[in-house]
């Protein structure tokens, strides 16, 4: 029954990557800047969930709506305060990710002296967990998880398929003059990007607090797992990341059947790095001729 229950929370935490992952991916495809602070949203997010649902004794839901402003609204100044005068002085693409490790770093230490290093959760009904077959617990948190994958990623692709800002956005991935040349502004679509990108990662955050708990470090492993899932998804596709993060969580969860706890993460960079040298352009990733 060990690996059953490995397969649940596997499904688990893969719908949680899902979500962080396709953030990142649709930030990323469609603005090409190497948002290593998207974690750092994860991290916003989870501790001011934590702070008004905890500590305020705020409702669950006006808890969500604050992690979901703060999570925005981070993205969004990052992207007009940070990134936008980089790129209007043509900065490099290393000045960018010096800038986005150097916001991260800040958002972590910030986030330490306000809060403390420690494990910080929410506890509620829905965490405990029930013996649905025996050996195998269940918590109803993980039926939340992914039914909230699955509503977040049919909205965005409703958004992107169906509406004019959404193919904009599809655009801009392809070509921003394209995009100026039917009266957009390239610079509005880009903080659309971070917006919507930063909002994906917001229930995933609520529900890692409520589930296995949050720290302030915990943004690296999730921009190590979005990095991934958008490379063996393939750079560009958010059905991609989607799949992948799906797959790496399913894959970090499994690989506690026959290895210590301590390696399971490296299983993440074992997939990774087969994918780079078996088909490196990933799920549905697109191979360019040079």
């Amino acid at each position: 029954m060990l690996l059953l229950q490995l397969l649940v929370n596997g499904l688990q935490t893969g719908a949680l990557y899902a979500l962080t992952a396709a953030g990142f991916s649709l930030i990323f495809g469609t603005t090409r800047v190497f948002h290593l602070a998207h974690g750092s949203a994860f991290v916003i997010a989870a501790y001011v969930f934590y702070a008004l649902a905890a500590r305020a004794g705020a409702h669950w839901s006006l808890a969500l709506l604050g992690a979901a402003a703060a999570a925005v609204l981070f993205g969004v100044l990052l992207d007009r305060v940070v990134y936008a005068p980089i790129r209007r002085h043509e900065g490099s693409f290393f000045t960018l990710f010096i800038a986005s490790l150097g916001s991260a770093i800040v958002v972590q230490n910030v986030v330490g002296i306000a809060f403390g290093r420690s494990v910080v959760t929410v506890s509620t009904p829905l965490s405990r967990s029930a013996e649905v077959l025996p050996g195998v617990f269940v918590a109803p948190l993980a039926g939340v998880a992914i039914g909230c994958a699955l509503v977040c990623f049919w909205l965005l692709q409703r958004f992107l398929g169906s509406t004019q800002r959404g193919v904009a956005l599809r655009a801009l991935a392809e070509n921003a003059e394209l995009v100026r040349a039917y009266g957009l502004h390239p610079a509005r679509l880009s903080t659309l990007a971070f917006a919507l990108g930063s909002l994906l990662v917001v229930p995933a955050a609520a529900l890692t607090v409520a589930t296995s708990g949050a720290n302030p470090a915990m943004g690296n492993h999730v921009m190590l797992i979005s990095l991934a899932a958008t490379i063996v998804g393939g750079v560009g596709s958010l059905r991609g990341a989607a799949c992948a993060g799906l797959l790496l969580g399913m894959a970090e969860n499994l690989a506690l059947w026959r290895l210590e706890p301590q390696w399971s993460e490296a299983v993440t960079f074992v997939v990774l790095l087969g994918f780079i040298l078996v088909r490196p352009t990933g799920f549905f990733g697109r191979a360019h001729a040079h």
